[in-house]
């Protein structure tokens, strides 16, 4: 199993519940993406991220055919858009 990690420091903290939907809505909808999992910083210190993403899938390939898959190439503007920085890690578990 592979875990997908992305944190995100957003222009505006306010969009982070719309990318927080946008991001859950892809639960069920790719093969291999066996879940995943948005939360918003409540913490707001120097440090923070606003917003990560935690997802399990089944395997590397997974991951790369998650990343190529249109549904999440749909919500990759939005999240671009909105976003200042981001920091990723992939392990396997």
């Amino acid at each position: 199993m592979v875990r997908h990690i992305v944190m995100w420091k957003l222009r505006d903290k306010a969009d982070a519940r719309l990318l927080k939907e946008r991001l859950e809505a892809l639960n069920g909808r790719i093969p291999g993406l066996l879940r995943l999992e948005a939360g918003i910083d409540f913490l707001a210190s120097e440090q923070s991220a606003d917003l990560v993403l935690v997802a399990d899938l089944e395997s590397r390939e997974a991951l790369d055919a998650y990343q190529r898959h249109p549904e999440h190439q749909a919500v990759v503007p939005l999240v671009r858009d909105a976003t200042v920085s981001r920091t990723v890690v992939d392990y396997e578990t």
